[in-house]
């Protein structure tokens, strides 16, 4: 067995009184693989910068700017953490999501959004988005 010793043991990490570290199940259930560069990139900043329930509001132009994107690369890098089911997105909000399975079929009510009634106005952008199959 190696024992292994801290490099700068004034400088081991801690559990912060903000929300917590990136959880390891990323790696070990092979989450990451199916990450592009960029996905991984804006999921580590969107993890980093969350809230206790996963939330945060980063517009895209901020987001390009700290993470060195063009609008593309940016939206690209959504979808594909969209996709893997690693993020929810509601322009302008994000949500990271749990990485513990879920039946996606029953959602919690208690959160539930309310939904546009028949009558309520709805983006051109998110009927699109809705018809494209994209989450909204």
């Amino acid at each position: 067995m190696i024992k292994k010793l801290p490099i700068y043991p004034l400088r081991i990490r801690r559990v912060p009184s903000q929300f917590s570290w990136v959880d390891h199940r990323l790696v070990r259930d092979r989450h990451i693989e199916s990450c592009s560069h960029p996905a991984a990139a804006l999921y580590l900043f969107l993890v980093t910068v969350a809230d206790q329930e996963g939330l945060s509001y980063y517009s895209d132009a901020s987001l390009m700017s700290r993470l060195g994107m063009d609008v593309q690369t940016l939206h690209a890098a959504r979808q594909n953490l969209i996709r893997t089911k690693l993020v929810a997105y509601e322009d302008p909000l994000y949500q990271v999501l749990s990485l513990d399975p879920c039946n996606e079929s029953k959602p919690d009510p208690r959160n539930a959004r309310p939904g546009p009634t028949q009558d309520a106005a709805v983006s051109i952008g998110r009927l699109f988005k809705q018809m494209l199959g994209e989450t909204s």
